[in-house]
């Protein structure tokens, strides 16, 4: 994949360089000419082709996470299978001050 990669950016380059040096070329028409030509396909196809490498790379790293969570000590876990819940004796949403503002009418 990355001799297909290589070499149509060579190619791409030298064409950008042919439309850079000739009388009637710009360096504007070079720029779009390397990008247009080269560089847009080239990572279009990366992305498509890397796509299986992707792939393996997401599942290897769930395997990994799983097989962490099996290891995991079954008295961190709570009976359904989920993680155990905080042992602390206030909700986390508990108010800091302990006393809530009265709320009144206002006169």
């Amino acid at each position: 994949m990355y001799l297909i990669v290589i070499a149509w950016t060579y190619v791409t380059l030298m064409m950008a360089v042919a439309e850079a040096t000739s009388p009637q070329g710009t360096v504007l028409g070079a720029i779009i000419t390397f990008a247009l030509y080269g560089l847009l396909p080239m990572g279009i196809l990366v992305y498509i082709l890397g796509t299986p490498t992707r792939k393996r790379k997401i599942k290897a790293r769930e395997a990994a996470e799983q097989a962490a969570y099996d290891v995991e000590p079954a008295t961190a876990r709570a009976p359904d299978g989920s993680a155990a819940p905080d042992t602390g004796s206030e909700s986390p949403a508990a108010a800091e001050g302990g006393a809530v503002a009265p709320v009144r009418k206002e006169p």
